[in-house]
Order: structure tokens, then sequence, then C-alpha cells
């Protein structure tokens, strides 16, 4: 069976997003990954999108959801990557894992198109960062198990 990484976040329309792609793409088919929120947006940031578009991960087509939509699946690990979100976590059928990697909301940058463009990108290389590291991490535990 394929373990479930749920990434939460408040709104679900930013650094979740980043993460899941990122963490997506460095994980490939051996493990699901989604995102979340508390109190979902409804969209996903256009500038996150763009963020991710200049690295060659394509979030266009993600959604903002509630993690609600996830409380009946077993979902083997939960990332909270804000504090509003480690704080409203609730426990998931089949949770094994729980970690809290906080970030900056690039949402709340302000500034020109391009100043926030910088926030955006910042957020997205620290997450990168971190989510590349856990991958890793994870891919190699997943050799030993093996």
């Amino acid at each position: 069976m394929t373990p479930t990484l749920l990434i939460l976040c408040t709104g679900n329309s930013c650094r979740s997003h980043l993460a899941e792609g990122i963490l997506r793409q460095a994980l490939g088919p051996a493990f699901q990954v989604a995102s979340a929120g508390s109190k979902p947006a409804g969209y996903v940031h256009p500038l996150a999108i763009r963020a991710m578009a200049e690295i060659g991960i394509d979030i266009s087509a993600h959604r903002s959801k509630h993690l609600d939509e996830f409380l009946a699946q077993s979902v083997e690990t939960v990332i909270t990557v804000c504090g509003n979100a480690d704080q409203a976590c609730p426990i998931f059928p089949g949770q094994v894992n729980r970690h809290h990697w906080g970030f900056d909301d690039p949402a709340h940058a302000t500034g020109t198109e391009e100043e926030q463009m910088q926030v955006f990108r910042r957020v997205r290389d620290e997450i990168r960062r971190v989510f590349q590291a856990y991958a890793a991490g994870r891919l190699d535990q997943q050799k030993v198990v093996a």
C-alpha cells in the first residue's frame, strides 16, 4: 500500500501547495502526497503557481481543499507548514508520523508584483531545501525496509 503524506496549512493556497509539488516530485510514485487546509482559501495563489513553474513543477491543477476530506482516509504522515495548522491538526486514521516545519506565508507579501515574487521564491526555496532532504530520508528508509 502506498503511504499517504498530507501537508497542512491554514489556507491551503500557498505553502502547502509549494510543499506538495516539491515533495511529490522528489518522492515519485512510491508515496501519495496531498495538501489541505483548516480554513481553505478556495484558490491556489497565482504567484505560488508561477514560482513553482520557474523550477519546472506544475501546480496549476491543484485545488484548495479542507482537511476534512482526508479524515476517513489512512494518512501515514501529517506535516504542518504553519503554526495555525499545527495547532488545529486532528489525528488521522492510520497516522504514524507528524512533523511541523513552519515557513513564512508569502501570501502576506506586499509591494510590487516582483517584490512579492521575491518572497514567494524565498519561501519556495526554503521549503524545497527542507522537503527534498525529508524525501531523501524517506526514500533511503524505504530501501532499508525493502
